[in-house]
């Protein structure tokens, strides 16, 4: 990438442009861009602090010579994150290695993340999602209990639930098309009739919702789209009305319940791979915290399956792998 002088206010507008074009969803693109400020800004001994308006005119051209990876200014700028949480401390080193090489320079080979303990993925037992639908049901909020039973039913995630259109849905085939999802790929969720019901029960309330977002799904009670944000506030009342403690109930802690209860039910890896939306097995596996013994017992149970199949003289009937709920005919 060719370096020179930009209008004012272009490196700002050029660096989302780029993490948009990699398809980097709105809260990476937020988080890169907030994280990224106290390193811009951090200042060498001889330098003034940057103003605001010097920080805002900033020219890709000033940016990259501010940038230079060996005048000191990052290494000052990571000593000033040694107080941070390990993930959050790699969260900002990985901010700051794409602008470095969107900048084209090359990365120190000193800087290197914070070792992380594995952080095993949270639930909630039977009986707390027991409270927690219940809670859902009794809200003031009646959109409430579609949200809860949308994500606890299908693993989408919060921000795909947010974009769901009233098109997306296939009422007949009880199931939904996840338009633009995470690394913009579109993938198939299939519906329960809890699902159903919970949908055509709050439709009604919808319409009578319906301002100006004619399209989306799920309104709140202004008539606008509802926000991740406003999910989590309605997750946080809930956890309060079932007695949960702060910060336990998450669209997250959903979507991992709806993974494991797919796995406690038989279901394979790759089948909860494709309904979680997940690229590589690899994310589906440390997710589902599966155990390398679960592994090999698996695959034990295949191949003496295999086996006892090879032995046996007369004709077997073709195995047809297809798990309760989890069936993926016609996921792409």
């Amino acid at each position: 990438m060719s370096l020179h002088v930009a209008p004012p206010k272009s490196f700002h507008r050029s660096d989302k442009k780029q993490l948009k074009s990699e398809n980097k969803s709105e809260n990476t693109q937020k988080s890169y861009i907030s994280g990224l400020r106290s390193y811009v800004e951090t200042t060498l001994p001889s330098e003034n602090v940057l103003s605001e308006i010097e920080y805002n005119t900033m020219t890709i051209y000033d940016l990259a010579q501010r940038m230079e990876p060996l005048n000191g200014r990052i290494d000052l700028w990571t000593h000033s994150l040694s107080d941070l949480r390990p993930t959050t401390y790699n969260a900002r080193l990985a901010a700051a290695r794409h602008l470095l090489k969107w900048l084209g320079h090359r990365w120190p080979d000193h800087l290197t993340r914070a070792r992380t303990g594995k952080r095993l993925p949270r639930t909630l037992t039977r009986r707390e999602l027991t409270m927690v639908l219940e809670a859902a049901k009794t809200s003031e909020n009646p959109v409430a209990s579609v949200v809860v039973t949308l994500m606890l039913d299908t693993g989408l995630r919060v921000s795909e639930v947010c974009n769901l259109n009233l098109g997306d849905l296939d009422i007949q085939d009880k199931s939904a098309k996840v338009i633009g999802g995470k690394g913009d790929k579109d993938r198939l969720v299939l519906f329960t009739e809890r699902t159903l019901n919970m949908i055509n029960a709050w439709l009604p309330v919808r319409d009578s919702r319906v301002k100006g977002e004619f399209d989306a799904l799920l309104l709140n009670s202004a008539g606008r789209r509802i926000q991740p944000r406003g999910v989590q506030r309605l997750m946080d009342a809930l956890a309060i009305e079932a007695g949960l403690p702060k910060g336990k109930l998450t669209p997250h802690v959903l979507r991992h319940n709806f993974a494991t209860g797919l796995l406690e039910r038989g279901a394979d890896l790759v089948s909860i791979q494709k309904l979680l939306g997940h690229s590589s097995i690899a994310t589906t596996r440390v997710y589902l915290e599966i155990s390398d013994q679960t592994l090999r017992e698996v695959y034990n149970r295949a191949q003496n399956m295999r086996n006892t199949l090879a032995e046996a003289d007369e004709p077997v009937e073709e195995l047809v792998e297809n798990t309760p709920s989890t069936s993926v005919s016609g996921i792409e």
